[in-house]
């Protein structure tokens, strides 16, 4: 299986990118922020990079609550008082327009996760947190239901490193819950201007097991979803939500977790792992014939031949429909918002477009959840075509 430390290499030579955040609220309740971009207009819009637009027919808002789940410790800090996530909603708006442009970063969490990935004097902060975004802070729900898709971010990275693909999946009709899971970033910033670091870098550093992240996150997302579609739920629209149809996608560790929540958790309907090794094994009873869905980098590691064997050995215990895909020219860390950066930035690229990436990535994962929350079947999902040539699909 392939070590951690894999992941966090990664982030040294591809831009992990951090997380915006105006936070107001007390530490123990699940509180809105209102996430504004900042007072002063740049010098030049053209110096801070900026998202694609999404490509669906709704406009696109954005919340952000904090979350405290008291019934049980934090593995990485047990002393701390319950188990702490911030969770952002990206959602279709009424109409465009409404509210303000969502902050894409504070340049505290921006310092934090450029100095962490080795990137000081390549990456100006205050530009990375100046990302411009389409998602407008707090404006009003367009009408009717939509599949929930929970997202969960690469170790040492936060959850605004797919705000591409969260935004993409909100303008397309579904409520995309983005998650941190606290001590497991560089940088989060949570109520009481308290910044919460890594500490489970050092943890894993010293020899913890991954799959403790993985069985953690799959708690976090049960919370999760008791938080959203339960009884009490914290999000004053939370009728929009189809709880009958809830998916999960996750970056690296983050994509390993969507295996490990579908077994804890049968409301997660349909999941997508994004080139993350996975550190535990499926139960004899599979994921109970749910949709899975694994793409990767095609780097050598996750083609069926390739060096992370835990694909190969999780593949004949997904029970259900499943593909295996591999994106040729990509890597590690382009099923994230970090070509986008770097193409920005003059850094280091793939031979993947970044556009290109980011593209590749909204389709194929949007094709997925509409075939599996929404019923509609996907020719797309059939195998390779004309239109996509870098995609390869696998069939050990």
């Amino acid at each position: 299986m392939v070590k951690l430390t894999r992941t966090a290499t990664a982030v040294t030579l591809a831009l992990s990118l951090a997380a915006p955040l105006t936070i107001a609220g007390s530490a123990n309740a699940a509180t809105g922020t209102q996430d504004t971009v900042a007072r002063s207009a740049p010098a030049s819009v053209a110096d801070f990079p900026r998202l694609p637009r999404p490509t669906g027919k709704y406009a696109v808002a954005s919340t952000t609550f904090h979350l405290v789940d008291q019934s049980r410790p934090d593995p990485w800090v047990p002393s701390a008082e319950g188990r702490e996530l911030m969770v952002t909603l990206h959602y279709p708006a009424a109409r465009a327009g409404d509210g303000r442009h969502a902050r894409y970063a504070t340049a505290e969490e921006a310092r934090l996760l450029v100095e962490g990935s080795q990137l000081g004097g390549l990456v100006p902060p205050e530009k990375l947190s100046g990302m411009r975004t389409h998602s407008r802070v707090g404006a009003r729900p367009a009408p009717g239901q939509f599949p929930l898709v929970v997202l969960s971010p690469g170790f040492t990275v936060s959850r605004y490193t797919q705000t591409a693909l969260a935004e993409d999946l909100a303008s397309r009709g579904y409520v995309a819950a983005s998650v941190d899971h606290a001590y497991e970033s560089y940088g989060i910033a949570v109520p009481g201007n308290r910044m919460l670091t890594c500490v489970a870098c050092t943890a894993l550093e010293g020899g913890t097991s991954g799959s403790v992240v993985t069985s953690t996150r799959a708690k976090d997302v049960s919370y999760l979803l008791d938080a959203l579609v339960g009884p009490a739920p914290v999000w004053r629209n939370a009728e929009i939500i189809d709880s009958d149809h809830i998916g999960m996608v996750g970056h690296s560790i983050g994509g390993a977790s969507a295996a490990t929540a579908m077994v804890a958790d049968s409301r997660v309907d349909a999941g997508i792992n994004m080139d993350g090794a996975f550190w535990e094994p499926l139960p004899p009873e599979g994921l109970r014939g749910r949709p899975f869905m694994m793409v990767g980098a095609d780097d050598g590691l996750h083609d069926p031949d390739g060096g992370d064997r835990s694909w190969t050995e999780m593949w004949p215990k997904l029970d259900g429909w499943k593909r295996w895909l591999t994106f040729a020219g990509s890597d590690h860390m382009s099923f994230s918002d970090s070509p986008l950066i770097a193409e920005h930035f003059g850094l280091p690229q793939t031979a993947l477009p970044a556009k290109r990436t980011v593209k590749l990535t909204r389709t194929y994962v949007a094709a997925f959840f509409d075939q599996h929350l929404r019923g509609r079947p996907q020719p797309l999902l059939k195998g390779p075509t004309d239109a996509n040539p870098e995609v390869k699909f696998h069939n050990p």
